[in-house]
Formats: structure tokens, sequence, C-alpha cells
């Protein structure tokens, strides 16, 4: 075979190659046969080294995310709507609108094509639905049995408007918590297909963009003090950096967290905290309590949002530490997670 004519890419039956990160014609190949196909966007199109932006006024804000998830294809998702989802719900959590994606893949040596074609379609589909594009890219091709299969950085980029200040430190005694749906669905997803462990399981990751979710919510109250994603570690990690970093304590009701029943028989089976559990497509809102019930009425309004429910409050004792109060009245503190209950969930 000539080195001018390369055979098109097997999207059937083909396997990543070596050169395929070489940064030569096969590397241009898989660009234009596989990558092309799916993601759409200006700064793509000039094929230059740097996607380039004109910021609409305000402050920047950028997030920087890696994704190592495994299996690659879950129950509601797989590796790549969740990368676009998990970068810009980080940039979201500043009450930033995001503006554009860049998206790197590092690749092993005899990946199937199909799939990867698979993860492509997902992220562009993502992004269109996101309306966040992708501005730029990396392909690198490791040795086999160097990674596996497919791993992703992503980096949003968002714009924060004027008058938003949203910032963890900003959490004050007699605020209230807020959380925008059911948690550990994404976690129990993930379980649901590792190895071992498989359980039948109507559940789906909860994996969604939230930004327009902050914007409704910024339209209704642009003094909200706190926003958070809770992924890894979940509802509890998420709590506990923030108790920490604004040194004030937290009290859950227990009885007000709103969990899948699925997500509950999963945890009692397998002996896990559904507080400490991954949520890809839910938030956490800390807002002064004489706000609450028009913040709460507005996310109940957003299709993200239809299970929001206050659960807990910021209070001055205990600060660092996470209270958890039971159904019968009784109280106990919240454990940070310990180590990683489940590695590899985002």
């Amino acid at each position: 075979m000539s080195h001018h004519h390369l055979r098109p890419l097997d999207l059937q039956n083909g396997r990543v190659e070596r050169a395929h990160g070489s940064g030569g014609r096969a590397s241009q190949q898989l660009v234009d046969e596989l990558f092309s196909r799916h993601f759409h966007s200006p700064q793509l199109a000039v094929r230059h080294d740097a996607g380039i932006l004109t910021p609409p006024p305000g402050r920047i804000a950028a997030s920087t995310d890696s994704f190592v998830v495994s299996p690659l294809f879950f129950p509601g998702g797989c590796i790549g709507d969740l990368a676009v989802h998990g970068s810009i719900n980080d940039v979201a959590m500043s009450g930033a609108q995001p503006l554009a994606l860049t998206i790197g893949f590092i690749l092993e040596e005899g990946f199937p094509l199909s799939d990867l074609d698979r993860i492509a379609a997902a992220i562009g589909q993502a992004s269109q639905r996101a309306a966040v594009p992708i501005i730029s890219g990396d392909t690198k091709v490791v040795e086999r049995g160097k990674a596996d299969g497919v791993f992703l950085s992503t980096t949003c980029l968002g714009v924060i408007p004027e008058g938003i200040h949203i910032a963890p430190q900003r959490a004050c005694p007699t605020d209230v918590v807020i959380v925008s749906g059911t948690i550990g669905d994404h976690g129990t997803a993930i379980l649901s297909c590792r190895e071992g462990i498989a359980f039948d399981c109507d559940l789906e990751s909860d994996s969604a963009p939230l930004h327009s979710l902050v914007a409704a919510i910024l339209s209704v109250h642009p003094d909200l003090h706190v926003l958070r994603d809770p992924t890894r570690g979940g509802v509890s990690a998420a709590l506990h950096e923030i108790a920490a970093s604004a040194q004030v304590g937290f009290r859950l009701w227990e009885a007000a967290i709103p969990v899948h029943p699925t997500v509950r028989s999963a945890c009692q089976l397998l002996g896990l905290d559904p507080l400490h559990l991954a949520c890809e497509g839910r938030l956490l809102a800390i807002c002064p309590a004489d706000d609450a019930a028009r913040v709460l009425a507005c996310m109940r309004a957003h299709p993200q949002g239809r299970d929001s429910a206050v659960i807990g409050e910021v209070i001055t004792e205990s600060p660092g530490f996470v209270q958890l109060e039971t159904p019968y009245g009784g109280r106990k503190l919240l454990d940070w997670p310990a180590g990683e209950q489940l590695p590899r969930i985002c």
C-alpha cells in the first residue's frame, strides 16, 4: 500500500493503532473520518493549534476534569457525555454560563474504533444539546495494556455575570441546603454493571448538564451563597468540604433527603450510604432561609430539578462537621467518605 493512500477507517471492526497518535497522516485520518463527523464548531473547522473565543463581559471561570469511569458504557450514559456534563457542571457551580469545551483523548492501542465512534457521538450530542461547542482537542495513543481503553480529559471555560458571587466560604448559619433531586443515582448505576456485584437495576445515571438550572435559579435569586455538584464522595464529601471552607457545621434531616428506592435497596444490600454515592446531574444550593421557598419553587419548575428538596441547614455548632438527624430525632455525625468506596466512578 502506498503511503499516499490510507484505506478508509473500518469503523465496524477496526482498532486504534499506534500511528493514530503519531501526529502524522493516520492521526489526521482519525480526525477527518471519526471525530469530525461528531464535533462541529467554527473553531475546530479552522484546524488551528488553539480554539479562539471572544468572551462576553464578566469574569472567566475555567475547570479541568479527567474521566476514567469503568465501565465505559453504563445505564444512562457513557464516558463521553459524562465528560461533557461533568466539566460543564464544574463551571456552572461558580455561577458561570459555559462558553466552550476542550477535550483530550488518551487511547489504548487495540481499542475498537466502533466504541470510540460511539463515545465521540455521545460527546458531540451532549455538546450540541448543551449548546457548548468543543473548540479544541487532542489525541494520544499509548501501548496495549498501558491504559484501560480510553481516558478523557476535558476543560470547560465559562463566564460569570456581574453581581454573582458564589463561593463555599459564603455558607453562613441559618442558611438552608437544597438538593436538586434524588442522590446516588450515578454511583448505583455504575455499581449495577460492575463485575461480581451486578444486580437488577431499573435506574439510570443522573448524568446531565446543570447550567440551565443554575441560570434559572440565579434569575430568581442572584445572591445565592454556594453551589456544589456532589460527584465523587457524594453529598457527604461536598458538604464536608464546604463546612471546612466556611468554618460552619451542617445539620441534615435524613427523612427529607430524596433517595430512589433502587438506590436505597442497593445501599442496604452492599452496606453503602447514599450520602457517599456520586451524583453527576444534581446540585446542592445553599441560600438564606428567607429565600428558600422561592429558590425551591424555581428549581422544581425546571426539568432538572423536579424532585428538589430542602434537606438541611447551616449551623454554628461543630464547625467543619456534618450532623445527620434521624427520623426518630437521634443525631449522629456523618463521616467523611472513608477512602474511595467506589473507584473509577467518573
